[in-house]
């Protein structure tokens, strides 16, 4: 009797990185009968939100969450550098579930995303075959195949660059809007993403969460066949339904979920704009005044989730739960100035349900993925306001290649100000600048339908690569 085939997905810490893997682990699960394991490496407690949403995995994905390795050593090392050390110093206790799970399953997988090859060398070693699960754009993962190359061709900080960067199929995108850990070539970051980078060629395939309509020019350049390049499936969108994913892991209560709705409810189709800049996004004081200026200038209805300012230029607020009060960093009287048309949420908002609503006419967005993707399965036009990571790369795609987005300009100290956003808001909403985009994202949301369906692209690259899993190393017993 043959055992059915089963994968081990090991994801780099934080939701926006489970949540797309999940939802990648249940297609498996439901259209081709590959049940998964999720091995969690950690450097400390998980979140509430991230217990309660692993609990909650469906019959077939189970998970193990190995022991928290410590970063004392390391207090002030980038995001990338420990994502990646969180897989390198768990690899002993990655080995041991690794262990049993081969031992209990017919384990035909290992699965990363971004940064943990090192897991690959554990999945050698029980000949399992290396995956990537790539959670980000086509754009980001066709730099990430051509950095080892454009690292040996360019001396210089790629910021310092005098053209604009060539990413193979994309459009060009200058050094400066280049992904975060790129930006300084001799820090640790930089060192780890090119380490990592260069270890994707040991992938047996690579999935990335996009799809040809999407990103047409990289997917091609990343399909296109060439010695020891591995095979690229596009398998997107793969998004959360139902939840605030993507809108801030604050305590949010049915409540807020609820009044939010109910008032987008009561307001003319395709006229709100929903402003989030996700749960890691925050602006500085001076530029979360100017956007509420902004708003009440542009006088067009918005539901905005606010969060507490990077910089906090007077003692803490706190409401009378004991909890910091975002709404106290608003400028003075502009909730009640703008009580008719907008509404302030502190901290979290049910994101997917706000998207799909008929009320929704755009979204100001951080342009993480998850959020874009969101966006383009429900044909909301966005305003870009990227703020790290591959962010303003994300931009540069949405406003210049793709073509779904207005971005609002900075000043020369960085702020974008009132007058400026006012300016997009209308423009997006109602203007003429925002016609081609409303038309070109519906195109896309009908777009990301069909490559669901049976016979859609991204269907059909899930089971070639559901085909090669469970043929490459199916066991009998």
């Amino acid at each position: 009797m043959e055992r059915p085939p089963h994968i081990a997905i090991v994801p780099s810490p934080g939701m926006g990185h489970l949540i797309p893997l999940v939802e990648f682990a249940k297609r498996l699960k439901n259209n081709h009968n590959i049940s998964s394991t999720f091995i969690i490496p950690n450097d400390g407690p998980l979140s509430i939100s991230q217990r309660a949403f692993l609990d909650s995995l469906p019959t077939g994905l189970a998970h193990v969450v190995l022991p928290p390795v410590n970063f004392d050593d390391l207090p002030d090392a980038q995001m990338e550098t420990r994502i990646s050390l969180v897989v390198t110093r768990s690899l002993d206790s990655l080995r041991e579930a690794f262990k049993s799970l081969v031992a209990e399953t017919n384990t035909v997988a290992l699965f990363i995303d971004l940064f943990g090859t090192d897991a690959f060398d554990v999945a050698i070693e029980f000949g399992v075959s290396p995956y990537v699960f790539y959670p980000s754009t086509a754009m980001a993962l066709s730099l990430f195949l051509h950095l080892p190359k454009l690292d040996q061709m360019v001396s210089c900080e790629f910021r310092d660059l005098p053209e604009p960067v060539q990413i193979p199929g994309c459009i060009p995108v200058r050094g400066q809007d280049l992904l975060d850990p790129v930006q300084d070539r001799k820090n640790d970051a930089y060192k780890w993403v090119l380490y990592n980078a260069k270890r994707y060629k040991m992938a047996k395939g690579i999935a990335v969460n996009s799809f040809h309509e999407l990103e047409g020019g990289a997917l091609k350049a990343l399909l296109d066949e060439e010695p020891g390049k591995p095979r690229v499936y596009p398998v997107g969108p793969l998004i959360q339904i139902g939840l605030g994913s993507g809108s801030g892991s604050g305590s949010g209560s049915d409540v807020d979920g609820s009044e939010c709705l109910k008032w987008l409810d009561g307001q003319p189709c395709g006229s709100v704009l929903y402003i989030s800049f996700g749960s890691g996004g925050t602006l500085s004081f001076d530029q979360l005044n100017e956007l509420a200026m902004g708003l009440e200038l542009s006088k067009q209805r918005f539901i905005w989730v606010v969060r507490s300012p990077s910089d906090k230029p007077n003692a803490t607020y706190f409401n009378s739960h004991g909890h910091e009060d975002p709404l106290e960093y608003l400028p003075k009287g502009f909730l009640e100035r703008t009580k008719g048309t907008g509404f302030v949420v502190p901290s979290w908002a049910p994101q997917a349900q706000i998207l799909s609503h008929s009320s929704t006419g755009g979204f100001l967005t951080h342009c993480g993925w998850n959020s874009i993707l969101e966006t383009v399965v429900q044909g909301v036009p966005i305003i870009a306001w990227p703020l790290y990571a591959e962010q303003k790369m994300n931009a540069v795609s949405l406003t210049e290649g793709i073509k779904v987005a207005l971005r609002p300009k900075a000043d020369e100290n960085g702020l974008v100000g009132r007058v400026e956003i006012a300016r997009v808001v209308k423009g997006l909403l109602e203007g003429e600048e925002g016609k081609p985009i409303r038309s070109r994202i519906r195109e896309l949301k009908e777009a990301a339908a069909n490559v669901l369906s049976k016979d859609g692209s991204s269907t059909k690259a899930l089971d070639q690569l559901a085909s090669k899993l469970k043929t490459k190393n199916s066991l009998s017993i």
